[in-house]
C-alpha cells in the first residue's frame, strides 16, 4: 500500500489550524486557566473540530508543551550562526535575538500561565523548563564553550557566563512584564541594554591578545 504524501495545500491548512489551536490555546488558559479550559472549548474557540484537535494534541499536556516548544524558538531564517571567533559580533547577535524572542506577543502570557497554575500543576513548570528555557539556555552556553575553544574568550564556567549574560537582558527587557502591565520599553532602549550586557560580557571575557615582541 502506498503512502501519499499530503500536498503544499494540506500542508499549510494543517500549519494554519495548529496555529489558531495554539492561540486559541493560549488565550484561554489565561482567561480561565489551565484546569479550568477543556480541549473542547479550545477546538471551539480554535474553530476546528474536535477529531482535528485529538489528533494533533490528544491530551491538553501535550498541547501546552507545544505551546512552550513553540514560542522558544528560534526562527530558522533568524541569521548565519554567531561567530565563535568574534566574542562580541556573536554575542551582540544572540543578544538581540533573545530581546526579540522575549518580546515576542503571549511570552508574558505564557509565564503568568504557568505561575498561576504551578501550586496545582507543577508538571506546566516544568515543561516550561525543560522544553523552552534550558533548550535555548544550552544553545548560548555552547556558544561560549565555542567561543572559548575558538580563543576568543577566556570562558571556564560557560553556564554560569550564559547565566549572567542572559540574565542582564531579561532583567530589563522581560522579567518586569510580569507585575507591570505598562512595561514596554522602547526599541532604543531594548538595544541599548543588549550592548550593555554585550559590553559588561566582552570586558569580563574576551581572551586577551598577547602583545607582540618587537
Amino acid at each position: 500500500m502506498t503512502t501519499v504524501a499530503p500536498s503544499a495545500y494540506h500542508r499549510r491548512v494543517a500549519g494554519e489550524k495548529r496555529a489558531a489551536i495554539l492561540s486559541a490555546a493560549t488565550g484561554l488558559f489565561l482567561s480561565a486557566g489551565y484546569d479550568g479550559t477543556s480541549l473542547a472549548r479550545i477546538a471551539e474557540a480554535a474553530g476546528v473540530s474536535k477529531a482535528t484537535l485529538f489528533k494533533q494534541f490528544p491530551t491538553k499536556a501535550a498541547l501546552f508543551d507545544a505551546i512552550v516548544t513553540e514560542s522558544w524558538q528560534v526562527e530558522e531564517d533568524a541569521g548565519p550562526e554567531p561567530p565563535a571567533g568574534d566574542l562580541r559580533a556573536g554575542l551582540t547577535m544572540i543578544g538581540h535575538r533573545y530581546a526579540d524572542l522575549l518580546t515576542r506577543p503571549g511570552m508574558t502570557a505564557l509565564f503568568r500561565i504557568v505561575i498561576a497554575e504551578l501550586p496545582r500543576f507543577p508538571e506546566l513548570g516544568e515543561a516550561q523548563f525543560s522544553r523552552g528555557k534550558m533548550p535555548y539556555f544550552t544553545s548560548v552556553s555552547r556558544y561560549l564553550a565555542a567561543a572559548h575553544a575558538a580563543g576568543s574568550a577566556r570562558v571556564h564556567d560557560a553556564d554560569l557566563a550564559a547565566t549572567q549574560f542572559l540574565g542582564m537582558i531579561a532583567n530589563f527587557v522581560f522579567w518586569p512584564t510580569l507585575l507591570l502591565t505598562d512595561w514596554a520599553p522602547a526599541r532604543p532602549a531594548v538595544d541599548q541594554a543588549v550592548e550593555e550586557a554585550v559590553a559588561t560580557m566582552v570586558a569580563r571575557y574576551q581572551a586577551v591578545v598577547p602583545a607582540s615582541a618587537g
